[in-house]
Protein backbone atom coordinates (compact mmCIF):
# COMPACT_ATOMS: atom_id res chain seq x y z
CA UNK A 1 0.00 0.00 0.00
CA UNK A 2 1.05 3.71 -0.24
CA UNK A 3 2.08 6.33 2.26
CA UNK A 4 3.38 9.61 2.48
CA UNK A 5 1.64 12.88 2.18
CA UNK A 6 -0.68 14.24 -0.44
CA UNK A 7 0.56 17.57 -1.60
CA UNK A 8 -2.80 19.49 -3.74
CA UNK A 9 -2.54 22.84 -5.38
CA UNK A 10 -5.34 25.16 -6.59
CA UNK A 11 -7.24 23.42 -9.39
CA UNK A 12 -9.21 25.79 -12.08
CA UNK A 13 -11.58 22.54 -13.49
CA UNK A 14 -11.96 19.34 -13.55
CA UNK A 15 -12.71 17.47 -16.55
CA UNK A 16 -12.95 14.02 -18.71
CA UNK A 17 -14.66 10.83 -17.34
CA UNK A 18 -13.59 8.47 -13.85
CA UNK A 19 -14.22 5.09 -13.30
CA UNK A 20 -15.61 4.04 -9.63
CA UNK A 21 -14.41 0.87 -8.01
CA UNK A 22 -16.29 -1.50 -6.40
CA UNK A 23 -17.82 -0.74 -2.90
CA UNK A 24 -15.53 -1.13 -0.19
CA UNK A 25 -18.42 -1.52 2.42
CA UNK A 26 -19.70 -4.36 0.32
CA UNK A 27 -16.91 -6.07 -0.52
CA UNK A 28 -15.84 -6.35 3.12
CA UNK A 29 -18.70 -8.38 4.72
CA UNK A 30 -19.01 -10.15 1.09
CA UNK A 31 -15.70 -11.24 1.80
CA UNK A 32 -16.46 -12.48 5.57
CA UNK A 33 -19.25 -14.23 4.51
CA UNK A 34 -17.25 -16.30 1.70
CA UNK A 35 -16.13 -18.57 4.16
CA UNK A 36 -19.52 -19.89 5.15
CA UNK A 37 -18.95 -21.58 1.50
CA UNK A 38 -16.86 -25.09 0.95
CA UNK A 39 -16.29 -23.78 -2.21
CA UNK A 40 -14.50 -21.65 -4.45
CA UNK A 41 -16.05 -17.77 -4.41
CA UNK A 42 -15.32 -15.27 -7.58
CA UNK A 43 -15.42 -12.23 -6.90
CA UNK A 44 -15.07 -9.13 -9.09
CA UNK A 45 -14.83 -5.38 -9.35
CA UNK A 46 -12.25 -5.97 -6.10
CA UNK A 47 -10.79 -2.46 -5.18
CA UNK A 48 -7.28 -2.35 -3.93
CA UNK A 49 -7.44 -1.20 -0.88
CA UNK A 50 -6.08 -1.50 2.54
CA UNK A 51 -9.29 -2.72 4.51
CA UNK A 52 -9.67 -5.03 1.68
CA UNK A 53 -5.58 -6.63 2.16
CA UNK A 54 -6.38 -6.87 5.91
CA UNK A 55 -9.45 -8.83 5.03
CA UNK A 56 -7.68 -10.86 2.65
CA UNK A 57 -5.14 -11.59 5.48
CA UNK A 58 -7.89 -12.11 8.32
CA UNK A 59 -9.51 -15.06 6.15
CA UNK A 60 -5.69 -16.39 5.41
CA UNK A 61 -5.45 -16.45 9.61
CA UNK A 62 -8.51 -18.39 9.22
CA UNK A 63 -7.89 -20.88 6.73
CA UNK A 64 -9.28 -20.04 3.95
CA UNK A 65 -7.25 -19.61 0.46
CA UNK A 66 -7.22 -16.55 -1.04
CA UNK A 67 -5.96 -15.26 -4.39
CA UNK A 68 -6.14 -11.78 -5.52
CA UNK A 69 -5.50 -10.66 -9.05
CA UNK A 70 -4.66 -6.78 -9.20
CA UNK A 71 -5.20 -6.19 -12.83
CA UNK A 72 -8.40 -7.96 -13.38
CA UNK A 73 -9.50 -6.94 -9.60
CA UNK A 74 -10.59 -10.41 -9.35
CA UNK A 75 -10.24 -12.39 -6.00
CA UNK A 76 -10.73 -16.72 -5.63
CA UNK A 77 -11.68 -17.54 -2.17
CA UNK A 78 -12.34 -21.12 -0.99
CA UNK A 79 -13.27 -21.40 3.07
CA UNK A 80 -13.51 -25.16 2.70
CA UNK A 81 -10.47 -25.74 5.08
CA UNK A 82 -11.17 -23.00 7.91
CA UNK A 83 -9.22 -23.95 10.75
CA UNK A 84 -9.59 -21.95 13.63
CA UNK A 85 -12.61 -20.13 15.10
CA UNK A 86 -9.92 -17.01 16.77
CA UNK A 87 -8.99 -14.24 14.59
CA UNK A 88 -6.03 -12.81 15.04
CA UNK A 89 -5.79 -9.68 17.21
CA UNK A 90 -3.26 -8.04 15.22
CA UNK A 91 -5.77 -7.80 12.12
CA UNK A 92 -8.78 -7.31 14.44
CA UNK A 93 -7.51 -3.99 15.25
CA UNK A 94 -6.81 -2.49 12.14
CA UNK A 95 -9.95 -2.59 10.90
CA UNK A 96 -13.69 -2.29 12.22
CA UNK A 97 -15.87 -4.45 9.46
CA UNK A 98 -12.93 -7.23 10.24
CA UNK A 99 -15.47 -8.07 13.26
CA UNK A 100 -17.25 -9.38 10.33
CA UNK A 101 -16.08 -12.66 10.22
CA UNK A 102 -18.25 -13.12 13.43
CA UNK A 103 -21.02 -14.30 12.63
CA UNK A 104 -19.55 -16.47 9.37
CA UNK A 105 -17.03 -18.55 12.27
CA UNK A 106 -20.16 -18.82 14.45
CA UNK A 107 -22.46 -20.09 11.81
CA UNK A 108 -19.79 -23.02 10.18
CA UNK A 109 -18.01 -23.55 13.20
CA UNK A 110 -19.89 -23.09 16.24
CA UNK A 111 -17.40 -20.52 17.89
CA UNK A 112 -15.78 -17.78 17.68
CA UNK A 113 -12.93 -15.79 19.14
CA UNK A 114 -12.52 -11.78 18.57
CA UNK A 115 -11.17 -9.33 20.02
CA UNK A 116 -12.79 -5.76 20.44
CA UNK A 117 -12.70 -3.75 16.65
CA UNK A 118 -10.95 -1.17 15.60
CA UNK A 119 -11.33 1.30 12.63
CA UNK A 120 -11.76 5.10 12.64
CA UNK A 121 -12.62 6.90 16.06
CA UNK A 122 -15.66 8.95 14.20
CA UNK A 123 -17.42 8.00 17.23
CA UNK A 124 -19.20 5.44 19.60
CA UNK A 125 -20.04 2.09 17.00
CA UNK A 126 -20.97 0.07 19.86
CA UNK A 127 -21.12 -4.10 18.72
CA UNK A 128 -24.08 -4.61 21.53
CA UNK A 129 -26.63 -5.27 18.56
CA UNK A 130 -24.47 -8.02 16.70
CA UNK A 131 -24.48 -9.59 20.16
CA UNK A 132 -27.95 -9.77 20.75
CA UNK A 133 -28.70 -11.05 17.74
CA UNK A 134 -25.85 -13.95 18.16
CA UNK A 135 -27.86 -14.72 21.36
CA UNK A 136 -31.69 -14.75 20.17
CA UNK A 137 -30.20 -17.44 17.55
CA UNK A 138 -28.96 -19.53 20.54
CA UNK A 139 -25.45 -18.20 20.91
CA UNK A 140 -23.94 -18.19 24.18
CA UNK A 141 -21.46 -14.69 24.17
CA UNK A 142 -18.88 -14.43 26.78
CA UNK A 143 -16.92 -10.58 27.25
CA UNK A 144 -13.47 -10.90 28.81
CA UNK A 145 -10.02 -9.36 28.63
CA UNK A 146 -11.34 -7.35 25.44
CA UNK A 147 -12.18 -10.35 23.43
CA UNK A 148 -15.56 -11.92 23.03
CA UNK A 149 -16.30 -15.46 22.10
CA UNK A 150 -19.57 -16.73 21.22
CA UNK A 151 -20.63 -20.38 20.98
CA UNK A 152 -23.37 -22.46 19.59
CA UNK A 153 -24.34 -25.94 19.62
CA UNK A 154 -27.15 -25.23 16.98
CA UNK A 155 -27.97 -21.53 15.96
CA UNK A 156 -31.71 -21.91 15.59
CA UNK A 157 -34.09 -18.90 13.54
CA UNK A 158 -36.26 -16.74 15.46
CA UNK A 159 -37.10 -13.25 15.26
CA UNK A 160 -34.93 -10.46 16.05
CA UNK A 161 -35.46 -6.58 16.19
CA UNK A 162 -32.66 -4.18 15.83
CA UNK A 163 -33.06 -1.33 18.59
CA UNK A 164 -31.01 0.66 15.48
CA UNK A 165 -30.64 0.00 12.04
CA UNK A 166 -27.04 -0.89 12.21
CA UNK A 167 -25.32 -1.86 8.76
CA UNK A 168 -22.61 -3.98 10.36
CA UNK A 169 -25.51 -5.77 12.58
CA UNK A 170 -27.69 -6.30 10.13
CA UNK A 171 -24.87 -8.25 7.79
CA UNK A 172 -23.27 -9.82 10.95
CA UNK A 173 -26.65 -11.53 12.04
CA UNK A 174 -27.99 -12.56 8.26
CA UNK A 175 -24.67 -14.45 7.77
CA UNK A 176 -24.81 -16.31 10.98
CA UNK A 177 -28.67 -17.40 10.05
CA UNK A 178 -28.14 -18.27 6.52
CA UNK A 179 -27.07 -21.77 8.06
CA UNK A 180 -29.12 -21.80 10.93
CA UNK A 181 -31.90 -24.02 11.55
CA UNK A 182 -35.74 -22.81 10.27
CA UNK A 183 -36.62 -19.12 9.85
CA UNK A 184 -35.33 -16.15 10.89
CA UNK A 185 -37.01 -12.86 10.31
CA UNK A 186 -34.78 -9.73 11.25
CA UNK A 187 -36.26 -6.05 11.99
CA UNK A 188 -35.93 -3.01 12.02
CA UNK A 189 -32.42 -3.35 9.55
CA UNK A 190 -30.25 -1.49 7.63
CA UNK A 191 -31.57 -0.94 3.74
CA UNK A 192 -28.40 -0.15 2.48
CA UNK A 193 -27.44 -0.78 -1.18
CA UNK A 194 -24.70 -3.15 0.21
CA UNK A 195 -26.88 -5.07 2.77
CA UNK A 196 -28.47 -5.92 -0.56
CA UNK A 197 -25.54 -6.89 -2.57
CA UNK A 198 -24.37 -9.45 0.52
CA UNK A 199 -27.85 -10.77 0.14
CA UNK A 200 -27.22 -11.52 -3.41
CA UNK A 201 -24.03 -12.64 -3.24
CA UNK A 202 -25.51 -15.06 -0.49
CA UNK A 203 -28.26 -16.30 -2.81
CA UNK A 204 -25.91 -17.07 -5.09
CA UNK A 205 -24.16 -19.47 -3.06
CA UNK A 206 -27.48 -20.86 -1.99
CA UNK A 207 -29.18 -19.29 0.64
CA UNK A 208 -32.64 -18.27 1.26
CA UNK A 209 -33.15 -14.69 2.07
CA UNK A 210 -35.71 -12.26 1.31
CA UNK A 211 -36.52 -8.60 1.53
CA UNK A 212 -32.81 -6.89 1.25
CA UNK A 213 -33.63 -3.16 0.73
CA UNK A 214 -36.82 -3.07 2.92
CA UNK A 215 -36.89 -2.64 6.72
CA UNK A 216 -37.09 -6.69 7.43
CA UNK A 217 -35.42 -9.41 6.17
CA UNK A 218 -36.79 -12.93 5.97
CA UNK A 219 -34.14 -16.19 5.90
CA UNK A 220 -34.79 -19.71 5.58
CA UNK A 221 -31.65 -21.58 7.07
CA UNK A 222 -29.99 -24.27 4.44
CA UNK A 223 -27.73 -26.88 5.39
CA UNK A 224 -24.42 -25.27 3.36
CA UNK A 225 -23.43 -22.93 0.53
CA UNK A 226 -21.83 -23.67 -2.62
CA UNK A 227 -19.90 -21.81 -5.59
CA UNK A 228 -20.85 -18.87 -7.44
CA UNK A 229 -19.58 -15.88 -9.46
CA UNK A 230 -20.04 -11.76 -8.58
CA UNK A 231 -19.16 -8.73 -8.86
CA UNK A 232 -19.60 -6.19 -5.97
CA UNK A 233 -21.27 -3.63 -6.75
CA UNK A 234 -20.07 0.36 -7.44
CA UNK A 235 -18.99 2.18 -4.71
CA UNK A 236 -21.60 4.86 -3.90
CA UNK A 237 -19.23 7.02 -2.11
CA UNK A 238 -16.57 7.27 -3.99
CA UNK A 239 -18.89 8.68 -6.99
CA UNK A 240 -20.40 10.82 -4.65
CA UNK A 241 -17.02 12.38 -3.12
CA UNK A 242 -16.06 12.86 -7.52
CA UNK A 243 -19.31 14.41 -7.50
CA UNK A 244 -18.65 16.68 -4.49
CA UNK A 245 -15.04 17.23 -6.08
CA UNK A 246 -16.37 18.62 -9.68
CA UNK A 247 -19.08 20.67 -7.50
CA UNK A 248 -16.48 22.47 -5.87
CA UNK A 249 -13.78 22.87 -8.33
CA UNK A 250 -15.85 23.10 -11.02
CA UNK A 251 -16.13 21.82 -14.64
CA UNK A 252 -17.24 18.93 -16.73
CA UNK A 253 -16.95 15.24 -15.77
CA UNK A 254 -18.66 11.80 -16.37
CA UNK A 255 -18.78 9.45 -13.62
CA UNK A 256 -18.95 6.06 -15.10
CA UNK A 257 -19.61 2.48 -13.09
CA UNK A 258 -22.72 4.07 -10.76
CA UNK A 259 -25.86 2.82 -9.65
CA UNK A 260 -27.69 6.27 -10.04
CA UNK A 261 -30.22 5.09 -7.94
CA UNK A 262 -28.05 4.85 -5.07
CA UNK A 263 -26.50 8.52 -5.51
CA UNK A 264 -29.99 10.25 -5.50
CA UNK A 265 -29.59 11.89 -1.55
CA UNK A 266 -26.05 13.33 -3.07
CA UNK A 267 -27.97 14.47 -6.26
CA UNK A 268 -30.88 16.19 -4.67
CA UNK A 269 -28.58 18.33 -2.06
CA UNK A 270 -26.13 19.01 -5.04
CA UNK A 271 -28.98 19.79 -7.32
CA UNK A 272 -30.05 22.42 -4.75
CA UNK A 273 -26.29 23.91 -4.73
CA UNK A 274 -27.32 24.84 -8.52
CA UNK A 275 -25.42 22.40 -9.85
CA UNK A 276 -26.04 20.13 -12.93
CA UNK A 277 -26.18 16.30 -12.56
CA UNK A 278 -27.35 14.29 -15.99
CA UNK A 279 -28.28 10.64 -15.38
CA UNK A 280 -27.70 8.36 -18.21
CA UNK A 281 -28.07 4.43 -17.73
CA UNK A 282 -24.54 3.40 -15.42
CA UNK A 283 -22.86 6.73 -15.61
CA UNK A 284 -23.95 10.73 -14.56
CA UNK A 285 -22.12 14.07 -15.75
CA UNK A 286 -21.46 16.63 -13.15
CA UNK A 287 -21.26 19.79 -14.80
CA UNK A 288 -20.16 22.98 -12.28
CA UNK A 289 -20.17 26.82 -12.80
CA UNK A 290 -18.28 27.33 -9.10
CA UNK A 291 -21.28 28.90 -8.13
CA UNK A 292 -22.52 27.37 -4.90
CA UNK A 293 -26.34 27.92 -3.07
CA UNK A 294 -26.23 26.90 0.44
CA UNK A 295 -28.03 24.38 1.43
CA UNK A 296 -29.07 22.23 4.65
CA UNK A 297 -28.19 18.22 5.56
CA UNK A 298 -29.00 16.33 7.69
CA UNK A 299 -27.15 12.26 7.77
CA UNK A 300 -29.83 9.81 8.28
CA UNK A 301 -29.54 5.67 7.24
CA UNK A 302 -30.18 4.84 3.75
CA UNK A 303 -32.23 6.12 1.78
CA UNK A 304 -31.37 9.64 3.66
CA UNK A 305 -28.18 11.75 3.31
CA UNK A 306 -25.02 9.23 4.15
CA UNK A 307 -23.05 10.14 6.82
CA UNK A 308 -19.86 8.79 4.98
CA UNK A 309 -20.46 12.07 2.65
CA UNK A 310 -21.02 14.63 5.54
CA UNK A 311 -17.36 15.59 5.29
CA UNK A 312 -17.30 16.37 1.51
CA UNK A 313 -20.18 18.02 1.66
CA UNK A 314 -19.32 20.63 4.18
CA UNK A 315 -16.40 21.48 1.78
CA UNK A 316 -18.26 22.36 -0.57
CA UNK A 317 -20.34 24.31 1.54
CA UNK A 318 -17.65 26.29 2.77
CA UNK A 319 -17.46 28.12 -0.31
CA UNK A 320 -21.18 28.35 -0.77
CA UNK A 321 -22.43 31.94 -0.42
CA UNK A 322 -24.48 32.25 2.47
CA UNK A 323 -24.87 30.24 5.38
CA UNK A 324 -25.71 26.53 5.62
CA UNK A 325 -26.59 23.59 8.20
CA UNK A 326 -25.27 20.36 8.76
CA UNK A 327 -26.48 17.75 11.12
CA UNK A 328 -24.89 14.86 11.90
CA UNK A 329 -27.38 11.91 13.57
CA UNK A 330 -25.15 8.77 13.11
CA UNK A 331 -21.88 9.41 14.34
CA UNK A 332 -21.40 11.55 17.44
CA UNK A 333 -17.79 12.15 17.15
CA UNK A 334 -17.56 12.91 12.74
CA UNK A 335 -16.60 16.45 12.90
CA UNK A 336 -13.19 16.53 13.28
CA UNK A 337 -12.73 17.48 10.04
CA UNK A 338 -13.95 20.98 11.29
CA UNK A 339 -10.84 21.87 12.75
CA UNK A 340 -8.76 21.11 9.66
CA UNK A 341 -10.73 23.10 7.60
CA UNK A 342 -11.29 26.01 9.97
CA UNK A 343 -6.85 25.86 10.02
CA UNK A 344 -7.96 26.61 5.61
CA UNK A 345 -10.18 29.38 6.68
CA UNK A 346 -13.33 28.08 6.48
CA UNK A 347 -15.93 29.49 9.11
CA UNK A 348 -17.83 27.09 10.84
CA UNK A 349 -19.35 26.59 14.01
CA UNK A 350 -20.40 23.95 16.01
CA UNK A 351 -23.64 23.29 18.24
CA UNK A 352 -23.49 19.81 19.77
CA UNK A 353 -24.53 17.42 16.63
CA UNK A 354 -25.09 20.62 13.96
CA UNK A 355 -22.43 22.88 12.22
CA UNK A 356 -23.66 26.22 11.02
CA UNK A 357 -21.20 26.65 7.65
CA UNK A 358 -20.89 30.64 6.60
CA UNK A 359 -19.39 30.55 3.08
CA UNK A 360 -16.09 32.30 2.58
CA UNK A 361 -14.60 34.15 -0.55
CA UNK A 362 -11.49 31.81 -0.49
CA UNK A 363 -9.65 28.89 1.43
CA UNK A 364 -5.83 29.14 1.88
CA UNK A 365 -3.49 26.30 1.41
CA UNK A 366 -2.47 24.96 4.88
CA UNK A 367 -0.65 21.85 6.77
CA UNK A 368 -3.50 19.47 7.85
CA UNK A 369 -3.89 16.20 8.28
CA UNK A 370 -6.41 13.66 7.85
CA UNK A 371 -8.28 12.32 11.14
CA UNK A 372 -10.37 9.57 9.32
CA UNK A 373 -11.02 8.45 5.71
CA UNK A 374 -13.84 10.83 4.80
CA UNK A 375 -12.20 14.10 6.63
CA UNK A 376 -9.44 13.11 4.68
CA UNK A 377 -11.18 13.49 1.03
CA UNK A 378 -12.37 16.77 2.39
CA UNK A 379 -9.45 18.03 3.04
CA UNK A 380 -8.42 17.37 -0.76
CA UNK A 381 -11.64 18.73 -1.66
CA UNK A 382 -11.04 22.09 0.23
CA UNK A 383 -7.60 22.01 -0.88
CA UNK A 384 -8.10 21.81 -4.67
CA UNK A 385 -9.84 25.36 -4.36
CA UNK A 386 -7.38 27.15 -1.96
CA UNK A 387 -4.80 29.26 -2.24
CA UNK A 388 -1.28 28.13 -2.07
CA UNK A 389 -0.05 24.73 -1.29
CA UNK A 390 -2.17 22.11 0.87
CA UNK A 391 0.05 19.16 2.49
CA UNK A 392 -2.24 16.61 4.04
CA UNK A 393 -0.39 14.14 6.04
CA UNK A 394 -2.44 11.08 8.14
CA UNK A 395 -3.41 9.60 4.60
CA UNK A 396 -2.86 5.73 5.17
CA UNK A 397 -7.00 6.70 6.35
CA UNK A 398 -7.49 8.01 2.66
CA UNK A 399 -6.04 5.05 1.41
CA UNK A 400 -8.92 2.61 3.03
CA UNK A 401 -11.44 3.51 0.88
CA UNK A 402 -10.55 5.01 -2.34
CA UNK A 403 -8.14 3.20 -4.78
CA UNK A 404 -5.63 5.69 -5.96
CA UNK A 405 -7.44 9.04 -5.68
CA UNK A 406 -4.73 10.95 -6.62
CA UNK A 407 -4.37 9.48 -9.75
CA UNK A 408 -8.34 9.57 -10.55
CA UNK A 409 -8.22 12.74 -9.93
CA UNK A 410 -4.97 13.74 -11.80
CA UNK A 411 -6.73 12.55 -14.79
CA UNK A 412 -9.28 15.12 -14.29
CA UNK A 413 -7.18 18.15 -14.07
CA UNK A 414 -6.69 18.02 -10.11
CA UNK A 415 -2.98 19.44 -9.02
CA UNK A 416 -2.45 16.43 -6.38
CA UNK A 417 0.99 14.67 -5.83
CA UNK A 418 1.75 11.84 -3.42
CA UNK A 419 4.80 12.55 -1.36
CA UNK A 420 6.85 11.27 0.93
Amino acid sequence: MYVGKFLVKRTDELKGRVKISGAKNSVLPILAASILSNDECILEEIPNLKDVVVMQELLKALGASVSYEEKTEIIKINGKNINTCEAPYDLIRKMRASFLVMGPLLAKCGKAKISLPGGCAIGSRPIDLHLKGFEALGANIKVDHGYIEASAEKLIGTTIYLDFPSVGATENIMMAATLAEGTTIIENVAEEPEIVDLANFLNSLGANIRGAGTDTIKIQGVTELGHCNHTIIPDRIEAGTFMTATAICGGDVEICNVVPGHLKPMTAKLRECGIVIEENGDSIRVISNREIIPTDIKTLPYPGFPTDMQSQFMSILTMASGTSVVIETVFENRFMHVGELKRMGANIKIEGRSAVVEGVKKLDGAQVKATDLRAGAALILAGMVADGETIIDDIYHVDRGYVKIEEKLRSLGANIERIE
